[in-house]
């Protein structure tokens, strides 16, 4: 019994005396165990790539979807009444202001013009043989208001009829391109007051029409240049013909006119297209995009090394992306901004530092 008791108090000081020995005795670290390597010497410190950032003024551009759209469109319709006896136009056809593009039948519109003309010529006539008599007396002079008066009344007549037969002749009211006809010669023979004749689209200059929410209308002002990139590849610059001083009622954007010319009328109307516009200039470093990296945070920023060599995080915000390149504002003109190895290291860590150049140079 007594053997028993000696050795289970003898287990239990032992026991005793192996735990404390972890809070005496020196112990090797898992950091000395990264710093030191199996033969006892102290390992090289990590190696990154860096590039030294320099702080420029930046033209950022505001690069926004649209669409173009012609500059003016309208449906001819006739103002007088026949029905259609002549079309000379048809759809993709190019028509000068004043050209006619249709011809109404006639419905005694010529003879009413004849008819105010003939009277014209008997009033003045009146006038003319009067004039001599009322100046000698022979005749009130309040006939020859009388007679003035009917004199321009008759041309007034004379002015409606010639307006009436114009009216039966449908003319473009400015250049353009017929988009669409919608009557044709030899249809029922209904009378075409107020009916659709064509629509004609200006297609010179051409618009790309955009939509800017209110946090990016800053700095946007009319005659700044702009440059359009249509769906079919072709880049057109512009400038900027209208900013919208209120806001869509559905979107809470404001739309923004750039003008394009377009002599041949290559650019159509409707297409997609990427315009981009130069805004305020503002401090920024042009960085890789690999570059930026997240914080336990979630804050967006890059690391940089110090002159001691020790890793810390700065936060950016992101002025301008671009393919490849992002231009970042946040960082001092000359910060050494890790580019490769940034995601091996942490804030703290003292590192070796090399040229971005120096190390692609040795990997190829």
């Amino acid at each position: 019994m007594n053997t028993s008791r000696i050795a289970a108090v003898g287990i239990v000081v032992v026991a005793g005396l192996w735990i404390a020995s972890g809070h005496f005795l020196p112990h090797e670290s898992a950091e000395s165990r990264a710093s030191v390597r199996s033969d006892g010497v102290a390992t090289k410190p990590f190696r990154v790539a860096v590039i030294e950032a320099k702080v420029v003024e930046h033209s950022r551009k505001l690069v926004l979807a649209g669409r173009t759209e012609a500059d003016r469109r309208v449906t001819v319709a006739a103002r007088s009444g026949g029905v259609l006896t002549e079309l000379r136009v048809r759809r993709g056809a190019r028509v000068q202001e004043g050209d006619i593009l249709a011809v109404l039948s006639d419905d005694a519109r010529k003879a009413q013009v004849a008819q105010a003309e003939s009277l014209v010529v008997q009033r003045r006539t009146e006038l003319e043989a009067k004039r001599k008599l009322i100046v000698s007396g022979a005749v009130p002079k309040l006939e020859l208001v009388n007679l003035e008066s009917q004199l321009a009344a008759a041309e007034a007549t004379l002015a409606a009829a010639q307006a009436e037969l114009e009216r039966g002749f449908v003319r473009a009211p400015f250049s353009g391109i017929v988009n669409d006809v919608t009557v044709e010669v030899g249809g029922v023979a209904l009378p075409m007051m107020g009916r659709e004749i064509a629509t004609i689209v200006a297609l010179d200059p051409m618009l790309a029409v955009v939509e800017v929410s209110e946090r990016r209308l800053a700095g946007l002002r009319v005659g700044d240049t702009a440059e359009v990139k249509l769906v079919t590849g072709e880049s057109q610059p512009g400038k900027i013909r209208f900013v919208a001083r209120t806001a869509s009622q559905g979107t809470r954007t404001y739309r923004v006119e750039i003008e394009l010319p377009n002599r041949d009328g290559a650019i159509p109307d409707g297409i997609s297209a990427e315009v981009a516009i130069p805004v305020a200039p503002m401090l920024a470093a042009r960085i890789p995009r690999s570059a930026l990296t997240i914080a336990s945070t979630g804050d967006i920023g890059v690391r940089t090394v110090g002159s001691d060599g020790t890793v810390a995080f700065n936060r950016v915000s992101v002025v301008e992306d671009q393919q490849s390149f992002m231009w970042v504002a946040g960082l001092r003109d000359g910060a050494r901004v890790i580019v490769q190895g940034q995601d091996f290291v942490r804030d703290g860590q003292t590192v070796e530092t090399v040229a971005a150049a120096e190390v692609a140079a040795t990997v190829n």
